[in-house]
């Protein structure tokens, strides 16, 4: 079968005119692997991002604990795309389940295609961040389920409690412009990103979001450090991931209208944050 009919044959592309299908298929090869083929590693440096045509991929990390599996991918679901996206380094491991039939998507030849036609790098990203959302919900299960499991204690201290009032300011448009420019963001995102935020300053501990609120904005890191957690049942606060500077969080609320799925509090010695809104 055609690359391109088999793009059809996937709802995630729905959205796709069949001039876009035809131009994406040019930048896709296909790929044929066997069971427990790695497929990626954790911390390299490339950026292809992969449909799962047949078989399946198990995504998994290496933990204190052992090897923590973050989920197990059937046909038509995406891996890869977080790198695609943000050109970090792989935050996992990517292996074949069984004799795996994929397509392989090309950052280089996908560039030059949404250089020429923004509506066609519109309709990919999107499409990414509707992939991206919905395997870190899956992801922050499995990690529940492995916690639990393990029935390990945690070295994050648990810091529940009330929220504490906190105050705002103001910054200077051109700070904010400052931190959206060093994500080499277009002239128009910058102004748009700027225009639309507003700035917070939390203390040491304070709650940005808990999981299970609903989600009506996203946040940028402008200073300070942003702590990711999830409370394990029976052992207590578990880490996702420490936040600086420049990383967004909460965007993943904004794309799905789920709740949140993970709680956000400012880490050691505080923060400040930049929010935006969902757009009305």
């Amino acid at each position: 079968m055609k690359i391109t009919d088999l793009l059809r044959e996937q709802e995630r592309f729905s959205h796709f005119t069949d001039d876009q299908i035809a131009l994406l298929g040019s930048c896709l090869s296909r790929v044929r692997l066997p069971r427990t083929a790695l497929v990626l590693a954790e911390g390299d440096d490339s950026r292809d991002a992969y449909l799962v045509v047949s078989g399946g991929v198990r995504l998994f990390r290496d933990t204190p604990y052992g090897p923590c599996t973050l989920a197990m991918l059937p046909p038509g679901r995406f891996f890869g795309e977080e790198s695609f996206v943000d050109h970090g380094p792989r935050s996992c491991h990517a292996e074949t389940s069984a004799e795996t039939d994929l397509l392989s998507f090309n950052p280089v030849a996908l560039s030059v295609v949404e250089e020429k036609d923004p509506r066609f790098g519109v309709a990919l990203y999107w499409t990414f961040w509707r992939s991206l959302a919905e395997r870190l919900r899956t992801s922050n299960q499995e990690l529940l389920r492995f916690f639990e499991a393990s029935q390990t204690e945690t070295t994050m201290p648990s810091t529940d409690g009330l929220r504490t009032p906190t105050g705002q300011f103001r910054l200077a448009i051109s700070e904010k412009r400052e931190v959206f420019q060093e994500q080499k963001l277009s002239s128009m995102e910058i102004h748009f990103l700027t225009s639309l935020s507003r700035e917070k300053r939390l203390p040491s501990g304070e709650v940005i979001f808990q999981e299970g609120d609903p989600g009506d904005r996203m946040y940028v890191v402008l200073e300070g450090q942003v702590r990711i957690s999830k409370h394990i049942p029976g052992i207590g606060e578990e880490a996702l991931a420490i936040l600086e500077r420049g990383d967004y969080f909460g965007e993943m609320a904004l794309i799905d209208s789920l709740p949140r799925s993970a709680d956000a509090r400012a880490h050691t010695g505080g923060a400040v944050v930049l929010m935006i809104p969902r757009p009305s």
